[in-house]
């Protein structure tokens, strides 16, 4: 996967920033910090990218981290996948459908991303990011479709 370009290291941290968020695989696995102000972090599946600075997801509408973005709506977002993707995606988080389109129980959420840092490193490669083994095929198809609709929502909005 290509990795976009990234600027220079900022002189009060000691990696370097992405100019746009790259791609990474359909299974990926996210980590979601919210805050109460406590920072609270939950993984996250198969988060969209919905353009350069964009991410959608699908938050289960009883989640605590939904509650927290609504009131504190900053938000990192630590990706790892496959294709050396490792960053912090940092910005803000907005409820944009709840409930979601053909899933009640589950509020679609975008992420306006402020700040990429890089975490990419020369020592090593992220060749496979957080793995998970489906045990219930209905929720594999619920995600499928959850997945299906953040995308259309992507396009909608481009």
């Amino acid at each position: 996967m290509t990795q976009p370009n990234h600027t220079d290291t900022r002189p009060d941290d000691d990696h370097p920033e992405l100019d746009v968020l790259p791609e990474w695989p359909l299974d990926t696995i996210a980590v979601l910090v919210t805050t109460d102000p406590a920072p609270h972090a939950i993984p996250v599946s198969w988060p969209v990218r919905a353009g350069d600075r964009r991410i959608l997801l699908s938050l289960k509408s009883d989640r605590g981290s939904l509650a927290r973005l609504r009131d504190r709506p900053g938000i990192a977002l630590l990706i790892l996948g496959g294709g050396n993707v490792a960053l912090c995606a940092r910005g803000t988080a907005a409820v944009i459908a709840d409930p979601m389109p053909g899933a009640d129980d589950y509020a679609a959420v975008e992420l306006t991303i402020e700040v990429i840092d890089d975490h990419r490193q020369s020592a090593f490669s992220v060749a496979t990011g957080i793995q998970r083994t489906v045990l219930d095929d209905t929720e594999l198809r619920y995600l499928e479709k959850r997945v299906a609709t953040l995308k259309a929502m992507a396009a909608d909005r481009n």
